[in-house]
């Protein structure tokens, strides 16, 4: 055999090689599929569902299965969606609302709904309509926290069916038009001056009876110190009175004479007192009383 016949042979059989070779290469690339941590692949064999990848490496028959969706699992937020309703008394309202959510079944989102964003916010809207319809405005203000999970609730009622998780929903902002808006000011403004008047006028009551207290006060305390004289009064003459029914008329003039020698010294000790000119009969008194002094002592 020629020897370009056995180098054609040999080079021929290399390339064979080489390409079956490739193709095992190809194929095995095109088998392993590697998810990242935040996302799912959705499989379809022939045009059908055949499997969803989690994260990590996985294998799929080259050529009959392909990845058709990459689909990621982590939260996502809608844009802010401003929606007009109708509170119960009337009043027209515009809710700005956010909703927060997260994709665990991409098979259900992939093939059941093809806009999933305008999907959830025209849901949204519906809801929000119909919970501020059931309320006044005040309520819509002071339990926002209860319209907020009430949408919640609802809205994942709704979505379920779509392979989603709503994750959380938030009220931003509830704004009123001009006129109900100059309205409420005008009725801020009269609460303010009626509670501003009570104020005042609860103030002067006050201001009285504290004043009609310390009056009644200041009047106790003077018919209680005019008590406690009468009191010390009453007893002194008591005292006087027992004497005298003891002693007889002896101790009423000891009590006279010591009352007198009392006076005098008084005069005495005075400035510019130690001339005293005193009638005769005084001189007497002062005597007995001298006499009936120091009987005592």
């Amino acid at each position: 055999m020629p020897i370009e016949d056995i180098l054609t042979r040999v080079v021929g059989g290399n390339i064979v090689l080489i390409l079956l070779a490739l193709f095992i290469i190809i194929c095995i690339m095109a088998g392993v599929r590697i998810v990242p941590q935040s996302e799912k692949y959705v499989v379809e064999r022939l045009g059908r569902l055949r499997a969803v990848l989690g994260p990590g490496i996985n294998f799929i028959i080259p050529f009959l299965d392909r990845v058709a969706h990459k689909i990621s699992i982590l939260e996502r937020q809608l844009p802010s969606m401003n929606q007009d309703a109708i509170t119960s008394d009337n009043v027209l309202v515009s809710v700005e609302t956010s909703v927060f959510y997260r994709i665990i079944e991409p098979e259900k989102t992939v093939y059941r709904i093809r806009d999933v964003d305008g999907a959830i916010s025209t849901t949204v809207a519906g809801i929000v309509r119909s919970e501020i319809g059931r309320m006044e405005l005040d309520q819509v203000q002071s339990n926002r926290a209860t319209v907020i999970a009430s949408i919640r609730d609802q809205l994942a009622q709704q979505v379920d069916d779509w392979g989603i998780e709503v994750t959380r929903t938030e009220i931003l902002d509830v704004n009123l038009d001009a006129a109900t808006r100059a309205a409420m000011l005008q009725q801020l403004n009269a609460e303010r001056a009626r509670r501003a008047q009570v104020t005042e006028a609860e103030g002067k009551k006050r201001a009285v009876e504290l004043s009609a207290d310390a009056e009644l006060y200041a009047a106790e305390q003077v018919a209680k110190a005019r008590r406690i004289t009468a009191d010390a009064e009453a007893y002194a003459t008591g005292v006087v009175a027992e004497a005298i029914a003891q002693n007889g008329i002896e101790a009423a003039q000891y009590q006279v004479a010591l009352k007198q020698v009392e006076a005098l010294n008084a005069l005495g000790n005075g400035p510019g007192k130690q001339t005293i000119i005193l009638p005769a009969n005084a001189m007497e008194a002062f005597g007995d009383a001298f006499k009936m002094l120091k009987g005592r002592g």
